[in-house]
């Protein structure tokens, strides 16, 4: 075998180990999409359910919560991006990052200072590669977070929403997150959590109203306890839609990363059979030249 035929049997050997690694990652991703979806999907209606019952409380109540109060007394804000822990998921976590960047700049424009927190490995990365202080990440449950996660994550954010200016307080808390809409589909989303904004809270046309309620002790005491279940819904919502557009987009980019892999396997081969032609086609002439020339001799 001459040394073209062994460089292309050899890239076709990589190429091949490559393949079934490819292929491998595309079939686990796919058997946990299904779960991660079903979560994602069973979480929303008690995400909703509580939204429209905070909602009708900070409609129907005359209180000034420090939860729904804008502060006047600092101008940091808080962002939490939502990334993964793994890569190998074609674009998924460039566009969260894409995201937050712009979100960055534009609370920047407004003279507001930035405090980084993140999920996932890849987000920390690339944060720490370009020295950006971070203030608080977690890693390891991209994929399938858990519910003691959000709990961790929202206390941590409430705690930074509720301290004094003086001690590190901020003002807004905005998150980053890629909203699963289908498989094909996964689209960066930014929502502002605190001060509250409820946007699903709104009555439709055509939709019943939001029922009044009777606040027992006080719409103070409500809100209390209502704030901060919102926000670690709202969380672990976020956090389960990513999850289930991570695995879509690792199943996706897995798929056309074996196809390509086996385009480049015929490609590989097609190459190996032309050197090995030319070849057989150079011995061939060298032989015949050499009898020619015992003839004429």
């Amino acid at each position: 075998m001459g040394a073209q035929q062994r460089v292309y049997r050899q890239r076709i050997r990589s190429t091949q180990t490559l393949k079934k690694m490819f292929r491998a990652m595309e079939l686990i991703a796919a058997s946990r999409i299904s779960g991660a979806r079903d979560r994602a999907v069973k979480a929303s209606p008690y995400a909703l359910a509580l939204t429209r019952a905070v909602s009708a409380v900070a409609t129907h109540a005359t209180t000034d919560h420090p939860l729904l109060r804008e502060r006047t007394d600092t101008n940091r804000v808080a962002v939490l991006v939502l990334t993964a822990d793994r890569g190998m998921a074609g674009a998924y976590t460039a566009s969260v990052l894409r995201a937050a960047e712009r979100l960055t700049e534009r609370l920047a424009e407004e003279g507001k200072e930035v405090e980084l927190y993140v999920v996932g490995r890849r987000g920390i990365s690339y944060y720490t590669f370009r020295g950006r202080r971070i203030v608080a990440s977690w890693a390891g449950e991209s994929d399938k977070p858990s519910a003691g996660l959000a709990r961790e994550i929202a206390e941590t954010m409430l705690s930074a929403f509720e301290a004094p200016a003086g001690e590190g307080g901020v003002g807004e808390l905005h998150i980053v997150f890629t909203k699963f809409v289908s498989m094909v589909t996964q689209e960066p989303f930014v929502r502002r959590m605190l001060p509250l904004e409820v946007v699903e809270g709104v009555t439709p046309p055509g939709a019943a109203p939001l029922p009044l309620y009777e606040f027992e002790p006080s719409a103070d005491v409500v809100l209390d306890q209502l704030l901060p279940l919102y926000v670690r819904s709202r969380i672990h919502n976020a956090l389960l839609q990513a999850a289930a557009s991570e695995l879509a987009a690792r199943q996706s980019a897995m798929h056309t990363a074996t196809e390509n892999a086996e385009e480049l396997i015929r490609t590989y081969t097609r190459q190996a059979n032309s050197a090995r032609q030319a070849e057989i086609t150079q011995e061939l002439t060298e032989i015949v030249s050499g009898a020619d020339a015992l003839a004429a001799s």
